[in-house]
């Protein structure tokens, strides 16, 4: 648990880098997976001198997961352009209930009441930060903030379902989805806006400490703690990100959300940690389901 959180303390600084970088979503999508490539090659040998080559049905979890970070990054770049490094980061962060849904399929683990009851009012909340009632919201365009904010939780999701279901390793997987992160961001670029090529500085100096910090130990973190944890336990430490982010945000890029929108961003967060629990209900599956051997192949 303590490694997640300070896993989930360093990527919370994604979103402020990106925005203090000032290139294009898809330039900064695509460069901090390239410069993190060579740090996580290296992680990956490492760990193949200990363990052995990864092969087979891990290896082909890892690449198409890596396929849905590249999605997870092109959406959500865009969405802290128009909505702003928080607010986005609040967004990516309904992934805790498409886990919690998805895990129940995948993994047998059991969504509880409380998530039940939580999920509508954590839409809620999705609605007051979309802007849609207020005349004053902040952002470029937070209803389409919304929709691409979704689209990230989708594949954030995803991305994280696939990294659990995977050999439990850290560094291996995490390289290979990098790679093929790196290659898909680049061949979609064009359907995102288009990404430049050519490194600018001063601000590929901020993309590169957005790779090392949050892309190569933040998420090298991270994938350590999925498979070692229920997958919404995992999901529920994540949110030290979201939180985090927007304290970050207020600081030191000056953003500054309307009432409604930050009301949102609370009702989300309460939301998620209510959620989040387990009910006596889904305490007694979770004891029964511990005594009986679990014959899923995923």
């Amino acid at each position: 648990m303590l490694i997640a959180i300070a896993g989930a303390l360093i990527i919370s600084t994604s979103a402020p880098l990106v925005r203090l970088s000032g290139v294009s979503p898809a330039t900064s999508a695509l460069f901090r997976c390239a410069y993190a490539v060579p740090p996580m090659l290296l992680l990956a040998w490492l760990e193949r001198r200990r363990l052995g080559p990864l092969t087979g049905k891990p290896l082909y979890l890892a690449w198409v997961a890596g396929l849905m970070f590249a999605f997870d990054l092109l959406f959500w770049h865009h969405t802290i352009d128009y909505v702003g490094a928080g607010l986005a980061t609040v967004l990516g962060n309904l992934q805790v209930f498409i886990v919690a849904f998805a895990a129940w399929a995948l993994f047998r683990e059991r969504p509880s009441t409380p998530l039940m009851i939580a999920t509508p009012v954590v839409f809620g909340g999705v609605v007051l930060i979309s802007g849609v009632f207020d005349s004053g919201a902040y952002g470029a365009d937070p209803a389409l903030g919304v929709v691409t904010g979704v689209a990230t939780s989708i594949a954030y999701a995803a991305f994280l379902l696939l990294m659990k279901a995977g050999s439990g390793r850290a560094a291996g997987p995490l390289a290979h989805a990098t790679v093929v992160a790196t290659v898909a961001i680049a061949a979609l670029s064009p359907l995102f806006g288009g990404a430049s090529f050519v490194p600018e500085w001063p601000a590929h100096g901020w993309l590169l400490l957005l790779a090392l910090g949050p892309q190569v130990l933040g998420w090298s973190l991270i994938t350590y703690s999925l498979p070692r944890q229920p997958a919404v336990l995992t999901a529920l430490l994540l949110l030290v990100q979201p939180v985090t982010t927007v304290a970050l945000s207020a600081v030191a890029l000056g953003e500054r959300p309307s009432p409604l929108q930050l009301a949102g961003c609370a009702v989300v967060v309460l939301g998620v940690l209510y959620g989040s629990r387990r009910g006596q209900a889904g305490r007694g599956v979770r004891e029964q389901d511990e005594q009986v051997p679990n014959t899923s192949t995923v």
